[in-house]
């Protein structure tokens, strides 16, 4: 459709006025009383030509209305050209839309693409702020899947470094005596935060802990048992939750993957001179004075690794075993310079880097207190999540019968974890968030609930046709206006797709899936669905399903799930 009008109009333009190659940037007008398309060429080529943008609007309204797309164009303003397309021609570019509601094929030979998400800390159960990283690296996930690209969903344990030789000091000097495997992740929680109570007391602690993690990147065989079991016991811990919140992984390789991979790289940086020694024997990268980057610390004087060593390790690793087109790392701001400073190594050591972008998102603040594991008074994810079901599981006792569900509980779990996640997808990821519950967990408005409820709506009104699915009819003669303008919205929804998988900006779906829930609530309400008849109920019936289709595709992106009875 698109291509044709371009070309219509691009025949007009190099007839009137000999320009080649003049593109008629299509848009759809915010107010539907503007038409289906309009472009703003005239005003482009108003200078170029010498002719008032008005009068080059006539002259190509003139020229489209006799294209067998158009039902109607118009000049408006100063030189816009509105159009309106014949019924045929919206819904037959309906099926691009059916289409984008299900995942494209994967070209298996394409480079994949590699999407973190999560990266927690062994022997420490999920903060609430890790569920930005969370789900906003499971729907990069989704909205890459959905277009067709391979996906590689990593989960990148912090399962090294010093913190893992404080625990072991605390289990050793704090613990029950019991097999590690018989330990809870809060009891190794309670045990970690007691080592630092205990460390502002007595620094050689600290001492303690930094050299037993020495003599774990040596081999040192009981505590490469111990640390075996502390990671067991953490993956079991988050597997439940990762389940709730329909997220899944590919890899979790962690850090202690890239043990045996440091030394050789190590040396590498050294030879090429990128690696120089700094203060007390470390190992630092420098960078030019103009990229304003302070040294990077690749090793330390003592000789144990980094997070940064880690990730250079990891870089190259991705690099030579995948080989990806491009790495998404989702992280809140505060790691914005520590991805500058690993991109810039990797470019100073001569390394072939694939397209990278830290994907980046505001912290979540806390009315009421800061969350510190090292103070033990992090808010745990599980909690929250169980609030949200138990204030969905208040709802739907409260509601009665107003409420159609065969299972309540699973109902429950639908409605409060979605209504908390997408609390967070529709809100621009570069903003900060302030964490309230009662603005997490709303159930009114732009939410998951209403979203779920106009789904199950319109599943209702198929289940009552008794029709399971709903094709339009191909040679309908008219539409009325609240049809038109929801048909006009489901067009939207595979660009929509698009920009909010190039631009990393879930909240542009999310924001798209809330509008889409307005106009079929109030084209439910002012249109007759069942009983219509002939043409009209044929139409009805179509958009209804469409738009069922649609919220449950693109909830499906977001995480969320919903239900067909509410």
């Amino acid at each position: 459709m698109f291509d044709q009008l371009s070309t219509e109009a691009q025949q007009t333009v190099k007839s009137l006025y000999g320009l080649s190659d003049i593109s008629p940037d299509w848009s759809r007008p915010q107010d539907p009383a503007h038409g289906d398309l309009t472009t703003t060429i005239a005003l482009r080529i108003a200078k170029t030509v010498g002719t008032s943008p008005r009068a080059i609007a006539e002259k190509l309204a003139d020229a489209l209305r006799a294209s067998p797309s158009i039902e109607k164009a118009e000049v408006a303003g100063a030189g816009y050209v509105n159009l309106w397309l014949k019924p045929a021609v919206l819904i037959e570019a309906l099926e691009s839309t059916r289409t984008h509601c299900s995942p494209r094929k994967v070209n298996k030979k394409d480079a994949p693409i590699i999407i973190e998400g999560s990266d927690p800390n062994i022997a420490k159960p999920l903060g609430v702020h890790h569920i930005l990283s969370t789900i906003i690296g499971q729907s990069l996930v989704n909205f890459y899947r959905y277009a067709g690209f391979p996906v590689i969903s990593w989960n990148y344990i912090g399962d090294w470094g010093t913190q893992f030789g404080a625990l072991a000091v605390a289990v050793e000097k704090w613990g029950k005596k019991k097999t590690t495997k018989d330990y809870s992740i809060d009891e190794l929680l309670e045990l970690y935060v007691k080592f630092h109570e205990e460390a502002e007391k007595d620094p050689t602690l600290q001492q303690e802990g930094r050299a037993a993690f020495r003599k774990l990147e040596k081999g040192d065989k009981a505590l490469h048992a111990f640390w075996k079991d502390v990671v067991t016991i953490t993956k079991a811990s988050l597997a439940p939750i990762y389940e709730r919140l329909q997220v899944t992984y590919d890899l979790d390789l962690g850090e202690s993957f890239y043990n045996d991979k440091m030394d050789t790289l190590l040396e590498a940086g050294k030879e090429k001179g990128v690696f120089k020694e700094g203060e007390a024997g470390a190992l630092i990268a420098t960078f030019p004075e103009e990229s304003g980057f302070p040294p990077y610390l690749i090793q330390k004087g003592d000789g144990a690794t980094l997070y940064s060593t880690r990730d250079l390790a990891q870089m190259r690793y991705r690099i030579d075993t995948y080989h990806p087109q491009k790495i998404l790392i989702p992280t809140d701001i505060s790691q914005k310079l520590h991805f500058e400073q690993l991109v810039a190594t990797c470019q100073q050591l001569g390394w072939d880097l694939p397209a990278f972008e830290n994907v980046l998102f505001g912290r979540m603040r806390f009315a009421d207190k800061k969350m510190s594991t090292r103070k033990g008074n992090i808010l745990k994810l599980e909690e929250v999540l169980d609030e949200a079901v138990k204030r969905a599981q208040e709802i739907i006792t409260e509601r009665g019968d107003s409420i159609q569900t065969d299972n309540p509980q699973e109902l429950a779990e639908m409605m409060g974890i979605g209504a908390l996640v997408y609390g967070i997808l529709s809100q621009n990821r570069k903003m900060d968030m302030v964490f309230d519950w009662d603005k997490m967990l709303s159930f009114e408005g732009n939410s998951a609930p209403y979203l779920q409820y106009t789904h199950a709506r319109a599943r209702s009104i198929m289940r009552k046709a008794k029709q399971k699915s709903a094709a339009m009819p191909a040679d309908v003669s008219e539409l009325t206006g609240k049809e038109r303008t929801l048909l006009r919205l489901l067009l939207e929804f595979a660009g929509v797709l698009e920009d909010a998988r190039t631009e990393h900006l879930p909240h542009k779906l999310a924001n798209y899936l809330f509008q889409l829930c307005q106009e079929f609530n109030g084209f439910y309400s002012s249109e007759p669905i069942l009983t219509a008849e002939g043409e009209r109920k044929d139409v009805r019936l179509a958009l209804t399903d469409l738009t069922s289709i649609v919220l449950k595709s693109g909830a499906q992106i977001l995480t969320l799930r919903v239900p067909e009875r509410m």
